[in-house]
Parts: structure tokens; sequence; C-alpha cells
């Protein structure tokens, strides 16, 4: 195939004698197709016959076995699902183009003007009815450069009386702009009356092309019956919210602060009754313990938790860094698979020794055995996350030319951004676990751990308790904040 900068000026698309097969079967068999500067042209035919194929191939998308396709910009796609981005607003979903070098066209703002969704800039795609969304595809595609719009079926979704509304739209703005538009549809009413010229595809073969400028677009709404069903439907309106249904207050949301209330009661009916403080102490003896002597958990606490946020810090960029390329190279996963197998299931309390005669005590071992136990679960997180990036986003990026490094910044980690903060949860516990197992070992660091197993060798049992609940009472508080992060995110993209 050969791809080349157009040498007549008239015709910003050219495809001569092109022939594209996937999977062993031809698609499209020696189609030749010129759309002139500013035409609208219509591309209809039966399910399969390559309508969208030929879009994708001007896109830049397929690249067919023989032929020649010369297009003289790189060609703005709206696709059928419209593929907005479910993390960006309607706004930042059209800057898309400019963020990735692809833009020139409308400035965002004016585009969302131009389809009449200024006031909704601010609205995620999860907010708004199909319609909307069609409407910020299409901002999205004229917010980029070139001159060529290319149309799968973007209305196909949509009910009668709405798309008949868009298409008067469409023509509007085709009007309005001037670019050059080509429309994939299975409506021969919509082809007919949108179009300059249609072109009919069968079986990867253009058939005939017709002009429909003169009497077509005339007659292409007929008058009776069809009129009067019209004028009792209305106006088809495409402009409607959709409201995140907020569940009402439930007493069943206080029940965790009831099952922890009774657990303090309980705790302090048993101490109570059982009476053996070397054994089990009462609450308020564990509240003595912390009021009592807070500068002393309060170092013991800034130990632990600065240990244990850094291992989860340094354990979720290695395993972002190890997961990410064994997301994307699957021979790469199974060859490493018995290692990643062996590092899960060996405990963290075996290693501890082994790294204490290698790297000796201190903060610095500390935090890369807290690392370690956070490292598999953000491995597998970003594994899971990235492959489940819909391969659809990935045409998008694809047809905005979108570099390596903004396809991964722009798509796959904030694509990835749930199942990561799954694993990340899970991580943060484990880092936690981790930073109190090393201070088991160190006797330099002198953290909630290291105050947990002195307290026991003194049968100080409220001071163990103490060191205890604040290491549940920092695990909570950590799983809280990921929690409702994860939520939010999650509440963002109409989940």
């Amino acid at each position: 195939m050969t791809v080349a900068p157009l040498t007549t000026v008239d015709s910003p698309i050219e495809l001569r004698d092109v022939t594209l097969q996937l999977g062993g079967e031809t698609i499209l068999d020696g189609v030749t197709l010129d759309v002139r500067r500013g035409e609208f042209l219509a591309l209809i035919g039966p399910s399969g016959g390559g309508k969208s194929t030929v879009l994708r191939v001007i896109a830049g998308l397929l690249r067919p076995v023989s032929g020649t396709v010369r297009v003289e910009s790189t060609p703005a796609l709206v696709f059928q699902d419209y593929r907005l981005l479910p993390w960006r607003t309607a706004l930042r979903n059209v800057q898309l183009p400019a963020v990735l070098g692809a833009g020139g066209g409308l400035e965002a703002r004016e585009a969302l003007h131009l389809v009449g969704m200024d006031a909704y800039a601010d609205y995620y795609p999860a907010q708004l009815s199909g319609g909307m969304r069609a409407r910020i595809a299409l901002a999205r595609a004229l917010a980029q450069s070139g001159d060529v719009l290319l149309l799968d079926e973007p209305f196909a979704a949509l009910d009668a009386l709405v798309r008949e509304r868009f298409n008067a739209e469409l023509r509007h703005l085709h009007e309005k702009t001037g670019r050059t538009t080509v429309l994939v549809t299975h409506s021969i009413r919509e082809a007919v009356w949108l179009a300059d010229r249609v072109a009919v595809l069968r079986n990867g073969k253009i058939v005939e092309i017709l002009d429909t400028r003169g009497e077509g677009r005339v007659s292409a709404y007929t008058d009776g019956l069809e009129r009067h069903l019209r004028e009792v439907l209305g106006a088809g309106d495409s402009t409607r919210i959709r409201t995140d249904a907020r569940d009402p207050f439930s007493w069943s949301r206080l029940l965790p602060l009831l099952a922890i209330a009774l657990g303090l009661v309980g705790w302090t009916v048993a101490a109570t009754l059982l009476n053996q403080p070397f054994l089990l102490p009462t609450a308020g003896a564990v509240w003595g313990k912390l009021v009592g002597t807070p500068a002393l958990f309060a170092s013991s606490f800034w130990v632990t938790v600065s240990t244990a946020l850094a291992g989860t810090l340094l354990g979720g960029v290695l395993g972002l860094v190890i997961g990410y390329p064994l997301a994307k190279v699957r021979p790469l996963e199974r060859f490493l698979s018995p290692y990643l197998v062996a590092s899960q299931s060996t405990p963290i309390v075996v290693l501890a020794p082994l790294l204490v005669s290698w790297l000796g005590f201190g903060f610095l071992p500390a935090v890369l055995v807290s690392a370690l136990s956070a490292l598999y679960p953000i491995i597998v997180s970003t594994l899971v996350g990235v492959r489940e990036v819909d391969r659809a986003y990935h045409e998008v990026f694809s047809s905005l030319r979108a570099t390596f490094w903004q396809r991964l910044t722009h798509l796959e980690l904030p694509g990835a951004l749930p199942v990561l903060l799954g694993g990340l949860r899970l991580a943060a516990s484990l880092a936690l676990i981790g930073a109190v197992v090393w201070e088991f070992v160190d006797p330099n660091q002198k953290g909630l751990g290291f105050r947990v197993q002195a307290a026991g060798a003194y049968y100080d049992k409220a001071t163990q308790f103490a060191a205890i609940a604040l290491l549940i009472l920092f695990g909570v508080l950590v799983y809280w904040l990921i929690t409702t992060l994860e939520r939010r995110v999650m509440r963002r993209r109409g989940r």
C-alpha cells in the first residue's frame, strides 16, 4: 500500500483499487473512490459490506494489502459508540485532541457551543444522555485538526425523532464548517437527505455512486400520515441529564458503629468478669496508657507509619514498573510467572532474617521489607487494570496518532485506576504488616511493633493493647481513605 500527500487539490480523499483482508477474508475488493473538497458523501449498504472498514482505511486504522490511499490530512473520526473517556468531563473529552497534539480545529469551548453543549462542559459522560454524548463526540472531532470528518453511524442508537433533529443539525453544521464529510449509515432516507452523493457498497465493492443534490433532498421526507405522526410526537430532544439516584438515609449505615460499641461493651464486661489484667486489660486501662504516655506512643506511631507509607510508595512504584510490561507482553508474564508466584508464596517473616544479614538494621531495610510486602498486589492490579482498558478507547487514541507516553498517561493509567486503587487498598495493609514484622527483628526500629513485643516481655497487656489499637486505627484510616477515593472515581464513571 502507498500513503502519500494528495496531488489533486479538489479531492482530499482518494482510494485507488484498495483491497483489504481480515482473518484471511476479503473485506474490501478493489474499492476506488474520490471525495471532493467540502463534499458530504454517504456510504450505504448491507451489514458486513465493508462500510465501516472503508472509514477505518481512510482514518489510517487499517492498512490494505494493495491499492493506494491518499488523504490530505489526519481525519477526525466519530465512532458509532462515541467512545468518550468516562474519567474526563465533556470539556476535557473535547480537549483531548489538543492534549495529544492533534488539535488545530475549533477551540474546545467553541466546538461545544457549536453543538449546543457548552452548558454541560463540566458533566461526565455517565451523567449525559445518548444524544448528548453524540454531540460531545462530534465536538471532539471538530476540535481535531484537518479538513476531513468521518462519521460511523453516530446516531444509530438514537430514537427516530432525535435522529431526525440530529440530521438537520448535522446538515447545518456541514454547511457552516465546510468540512469534507463521509457518513456511514444504514438509512437510505438519511443518506439521500444529508449527502451530496451516495455510494452503495455491497460485498466489499462500490456498485454505484448517485448524485443526490437535487430531487432527493426535496422528497426525502413525505407529507400525509408521516407528517401528522411527527406533529403528534413533537420535536425530538436529546438534552436529558442522567442524575445519580442517591439512596435515602438508611439506619443500616449505623450498623458498623453499633458493632464497635457492642464490641467495646463486650470487651469491658469480659475484662471485668475475668479480672486478670495480665491477660485481658479493660478498655479504660488501655485508654489510660494512651493518654498517660502520649509522647512515647506518638514517636512509635510515627516510626511505624513512616515506614509503612514509604513501603507502600516504593512497592507501588515498583509494582507499576513491573506490572505494566507484564500486561503488555503476555510471553513475559508467562516467563516470569514462577518468580511472581514464589514471591507471593514466601512469608515475609522468613525473608526478614536474611535481609538483616545482607543489609543490617535501620530504616532502609525496614522500608524494603514493607515494600516487598506491598509489591505483589500492585503488580497484579496493574496487569489486570491495564488489560481491562477497552480496546475501543485504544482505537480512539490511534485515530488521534497518540504516542506511547500519551497513551500511557491519558488512557491506560486512568482507565486502570479503579483496579489499581483496589490493589493499593490491599497493598497498604500488607505494607503495614511488613513494617511491624521488621520491628520484631530490628531493635533500632522502636515502632508500635517494637512496643507490642517489649510490653509482652513485662506482661504489660495494657501497653500491648494500646499499641495494637493504634495499628488498627491507622489501618482502618488508610482503608477508608482509599475506599472513599475509589467510590468517588467509580461514581464519576457511572458505576
